[in-house]
């Protein structure tokens, strides 16, 4: 059975202690120019899906926890919405989060008691902002809609007809409205006409194939490069001679192996002397950056952050998977070619350079060789039980995950920023 490779971007996942969280996961919010406006910071402490048992308690413990590991690294500075319970804003828990960098997420379903209401005053008086989710307009939630600094209106549970309907409500406001579960191209176009300005979901790793299902000619010497990136040893002056075709990939390929990801002593100035001096695999894996830097030029930068998040998790699991990191990497990485390039995985993985095996994990067959993709695409789903289910069958700590994780989304931003 295929699976599905595709997700909106994670965040770091957290050890489980006594008390404390399983997994930490986030969910970009992107503006209408693709560009991250925020990060909705989803939780679970390996019992139920929600922490569905105890509301109060899940709240707590994911307040304690977002201390600990700090809502500046796990939303990049960015908004981060936390999803709170009325209770710990009547009892003002989450004072302990900083105001300026929170957004306090309530169901509309909440009964907007006068306690509450004054809460949400209070709080938005000390900076905090304030989201209504999965908005339908029925009457209870008007005095807190019109406190709401955004609106969520889920856009798979209304039509087109309703949505307008919603929004003419919120019209006379100054609400920032998003659209929740956004999840191909066609709704997040349809989302766009009816005014929302904020989009949550997974659209943007699903943009429309081109009608011609054809890698494009200007990236076919990149695919050339990956080639001659699997053969062992890499040939060296082909090598050479086909990233200095493309100046932008020489450019990019050059600042990446001088960044501090490399931690070279030495500023590299060619192509081959960089293959010399960094190695083969570190060259494979910054020559590999390069390529889907150049790939995603034109997409959203989180495609870009969630495919080098994949591609470092996968090589630092790799080995004690018995798997190949070099090989791991790269099927991270190419996992989200299809929504740089606009193409089908089917017709993509026909032009690689791949073993049948590496294909038939981008394709999602269930075998060895593509468990560490699935991890990662059910980590950034939120689908913890699955997440849970593989590393037993792996025989592999759960910690062991968390760490390369961990490490992965480090990596990732570091390489961002180096790429800038």
């Amino acid at each position: 059975m295929a699976r599905d490779a595709t997700g909106a971007n994670a965040a770091n996942s957290v050890q489980k202690q006594a008390g404390e969280l399983r997994y930490v996961a986030r969910q970009p919010i992107l503006d209408i120019r693709g560009r991250a406006h925020g990060y909705e910071l989803r939780f679970w402490d390996g019992r139920e899906p929600n922490f569905g048992a105890d509301k109060n308690l899940a709240t707590r413990t994911m307040l304690d926890n977002t201390m600990i590991f700090g809502l500046e690294e796990l939303a990049r500075g960015l908004p981060a919405f936390v999803q709170c319970t009325p209770d710990s804003l009547t009892e003002e828990w989450v004072r302990v989060l900083p105001p300026q960098l929170t957004v306090l997420e309530l169901p509309s379903s909440a009964e907007a008691t006068p306690s509450l209401l004054a809460a949400c005053r209070r709080l938005k008086a000390l900076g905090f902002r304030l989201a209504l989710t999965d908005f339908t307009g029925n009457l209870n939630s008007g005095a807190l809609a019109a406190l709401a600094d955004y609106v969520k209106v889920d856009a798979a549970k209304a039509d087109a007809a309703r949505r307008r309907g919603l929004l003419r409500q919120l019209n006379s406001s100054a609400v920032c409205l998003v659209a929740q579960n956004v999840e191909t191209q066609e709704e997040y176009g349809e989302a766009c006409k009816d005014g929302f300005e904020l989009f949550q979901g997974y659209y943007f790793c699903r943009p429309e194939a081109l009608e011609s299902h054809r890698i494009p000619g200007n990236r076919l010497v990149h695919l050339e490069i990956l080639e001659n990136l699997q053969q062992e040893p890499v040939d060296l002056k082909r090598m050479s001679q086909l990233v200095m075709c493309d100046a932008s990939l020489t450019y990019r390929l050059l600042r990446l192996v001088n960044s501090p990801i490399c931690a070279m002593r030495q500023e590299v100035t060619s192509i081959q002397s960089a293959l010399m001096l960094v190695g083969e695999a570190t060259f494979r894996r910054i020559a590999m950056l390069a390529i889907a830097s150049d790939f995603n030029a034109n997409q959203p930068e989180e495609i870009l952050r969630m495919a080098f998040e994949r591609a470092r998790f996968c090589e630092l699991a790799a080995s004690a998977c018995g798997l190949d990191p070099s090989e791991q990497y790269l099927i991270g990485m190419v996992s989200l070619f299809p929504a740089m390039l606009r193409i089908l995985m089917e017709d993509l993985v026909q032009s690689l350079p791949l073993r049948e095996e590496a294909r038939q994990a981008l394709l999602g067959w269930d075998i060895p060789k593509g468990v560490l993709l699935h991890w990662i695409v059910c980590h950034e789903h939120g689908n913890w039980q699955e997440c849970d289910a593989i590393v037993h069958s792996c025989g592999l700590s759960h910690e062991h995950f968390l760490r390369c994780h961990a490490e992965a989304v480090a990596w990732a931003e570091a390489a961002l920023k180096s790429n800038a």
